[in-house]
């Protein structure tokens, strides 16, 4: 054993990571299975070496660029810990007002649809306040519904996960609401090789030449499975504000408005079907 392995505190790795603090501290509370309070209680505690070690790959990992959500193997969202890999995309903050908004409009016992669930994260979020709505999600990656179905037996969640390419495997019964959060990224946004996206599923990311490809898609084709007065919410990117409402209205939706996230973004278009 070298002498620093055998010489390891908590303080001494946090400062060796060279990482932020905030993301040092969290890749350590990970390893040691502990609470932030016991790192900053505990500061001049020995850390074994087989854990040291393991702090030192997971630092590196995180050097490199690697989401800390990957490296942990789970991410917290909406208060659920749900586990994440590289097939799905990382579940973002912002994304919990397409939970609140949809949990809003959706009556008792509504049937509501996700779209391009991913780890399934709004799906099982709207379960876990609301266990009365039948929930349908679906997406195209079967690696992506894999991660989506055990995130939702975790948490004791009924869903009906679906293998399908937007609506091509969806039944015809009509649905109270339809939410989705799909790519929006525009392809070539510089976006795209920095951070976090670098890591992600292309698939998930990408919607096309200006971004919208994938909202169009979902607003156009999703008056064929709402009932008269149904409603559909779209998560779009803080640019697209204004032309995610112009698409929604244009298609034939009414009451069509935009909502903003915690920090003060355009971020969901709702509409409603009339029919």
């Amino acid at each position: 054993m070298s002498a620093v392995e055998a010489d390891s505190t908590i303080e001494s790795l946090l400062r060796e990571a060279r990482l932020p603090r905030r993301e040092a501290e969290i890749l350590l509370q990970g390893v040691l299975r502990c609470d932030r309070a016991r790192l900053i209680a505990h500061a001049e505690q020995s850390v074994d070496s087989a854990k040291a070690l393991a702090a030192r790959v997971w630092f590196s990992r995180r050097l490199a660029g690697e989401p800390i959500a990957h490296i942990l193997g789970v991410r917290e969202f909406y208060g659920l810990a749900l586990q994440v890999t590289a097939d799905v995309l990382i579940p973002r903050p912002e994304t919990e007002l397409l939970v609140e908004l949809a949990l809003g409009r959706a009556g008792p016992g509504a049937r509501v649809l996700e779209l391009g669930t991913g780890s399934g994260a709004v799906a099982v979020a709207l379960w876990s306040k609301r266990p009365d709505l039948k929930i349908t999600a679906s997406d195209i990656s079967e690696e992506a519904l894999e991660i989506a179905r055990r995130n939702a037996d975790a948490h004791g969640a009924d869903i009906d996960f679906v293998r399908s390419n937007w609506f091509e495997a969806i039944g015809p019964e009509p649905f109270d609401l339809i939410a989705s959060n799909p790519p929006y990224v525009a392809e070539g946004d510089p976006h795209l090789k920095q951070g976090d996206l670098r890591f992600e599923p292309r698939l998930a990311l990408l919607g096309g030449g200006d971004g919208l490809a994938c909202l169009r898609a979902v607003a156009a084709q999703a008056r064929y499975h709402l009932r008269p007065g149904g409603r559909l919410l779209l998560e779009h990117g803080c640019d697209q504000g204004e032309r995610c409402v112009a698409l929604v209205r244009e298609i034939g939706y009414a009451e069509v408005a935009d909502s903003r996230d915690l920090a003060g973004l355009p971020r969901v278009c709702a509409g409603v079907w009339r029919g």
